[in-house]
């Protein structure tokens, strides 16, 4: 697998790498594009990896600045269904040219994303009245409804509210596909915009949150009500 380095002409030799591996004739290949520096983490590895039995040219995103040579396992890797497309190119230089300007796109929509989550962390931390944490795995416990863009995830224990970037599903020849915001608990979840205020967010969702928790309290005694009436028609039930 490939991989980029600090140094602009490290990168820019490591990018034309990239792109040579990209198009090898081999029946797959695996690249990566090194993103740092970052707010929520030391730095992520985007890893693009194209298989002819596949048809894709399918994306992932790793923590750690991974190089060349360096083995990652399925379970550290999280899908990121953005998938480089290069369909169109008539020739190797057109090829090149669509790599570079999608996995750019990419490079810089989790840029913007780690910037916003942590703007949203301060706020998180007023609203849920705890200290936020963050989470770098690749599997979240909450089920966020969309797809997410990277391994970093702000979780308020105390009110058990995760807030991750997600996207939507779409190759990188389309543009750059809607990012935003979710914020999820135990099924509840919310997208909001990237450049939407977060207070104003987190108190929309936290109010969402506390309706439906609200809400579940009601039906789960009016579930009980109805049992007890069951029993008690059946000679079950306390006198």
């Amino acid at each position: 697998m490939g991989g980029t380095d600090g140094g602009a002409g490290d990168r820019h030799e490591s990018e034309e790498l990239l792109r040579r591996a990209l198009l090898d004739a081999g029946a797959a290949a695996s690249v990566a594009l090194r993103v740092q520096p970052l707010a929520t983490c030391e730095a992520l590895t985007i890893v693009f990896h194209g298989r002819r039995d596949l048809g894709t040219i399918q994306t992932y995103v790793a923590h750690g600045g991974l190089g060349a040579g360096a083995t990652v396992g399925a379970d550290a890797l999280l899908r990121v269904p953005c998938d480089l497309d290069l369909g169109d190119a008539g020739d190797r230089l057109h090829a090149e040219e669509l790599y570079a300007a999608q996995a750019r796109a990419l490079k810089d929509a989790i840029k913007a994303a780690d910037t916003v989550l942590a703007v949203w962390r301060e706020p998180l931390e007023d609203l849920a009245e705890c200290r936020v944490g963050l989470d770098r795995s690749v599997d979240l416990r909450v089920d966020l409804s969309a797809h997410r863009l990277m391994p970093v995830a702000l979780v308020a224990p105390d009110k058990q509210v995760v807030v991750a970037p997600v996207c939507g599903a779409r190759t990188l020849a389309e543009g750059l596909p809607p990012l935003g915001i979710a914020c999820a608990v135990q099924d509840v979840c919310r997208v909001y915009r990237l450049a939407d205020d977060p207070e104003v967010c987190l108190e929309d969702f936290l109010a969402a949150a506390a309706e439906h928790a609200r809400r579940t309290a009601e039906r789960l005694e009016r579930d009980e009500a109805s049992v007890q009436r069951f029993l008690e028609l059946n000679g079950d039930g306390d006198e």
